[in-house]
């Protein structure tokens, strides 16, 4: 699998917060680092990223995520580059996240990644009756 189709699929997964399909695009030992408003995020274990991090606090089960908005994917020399951005309503509040991610692919698994999120910003239409 190319590193664009990897990324894209990250991005799809995330989008659906399916924890299998984001478990299985990642190496079980993973180099992970993030960034997010006021927390830096450290983890070497795939099980603990999906689990703990990214569906256990960063997108947690109230946060609903209504549609992947934006994908890209590019190469930086030996490391991939995907953008993402998510609407993500919690409550009758809509929110805009987007995150920015470098990675690097061994046997066609994410093995190296670095995450910078947006944090959660006012999406400008909040009138939920528009849907």
């Amino acid at each position: 699998m190319t590193g664009h189709a990897l990324g894209e699929k990250f991005a799809q997964a995330l989008a659906a917060k399916d924890r299998d399909a984001l478990r299985a695009l990642l190496g079980d030992s993973v180099d992970f680092k993030a960034l997010t408003p006021g927390t830096h995020w450290d983890s070497g274990r795939a099980d603990e990223v999906v689990d703990q991090i990214i569906l256990g606090r960063w997108f947690e089960p109230d946060d609903h995520i209504e549609r992947l908005l934006h994908v890209a994917t590019d190469s930086m020399g030996d490391r991939e580059h995907l953008a993402y951005r998510l609407q993500v309503r919690t409550g009758s509040t809509r929110y805009l996240v987007e995150q920015q991610a470098y990675y690097a692919i061994a046997d066609d698994r994410i093995v190296w990644l670095r995450v910078l999120c947006s944090g959660f910003r006012p999406a400008p239409d909040q009138d939920l009756s528009r849907t």
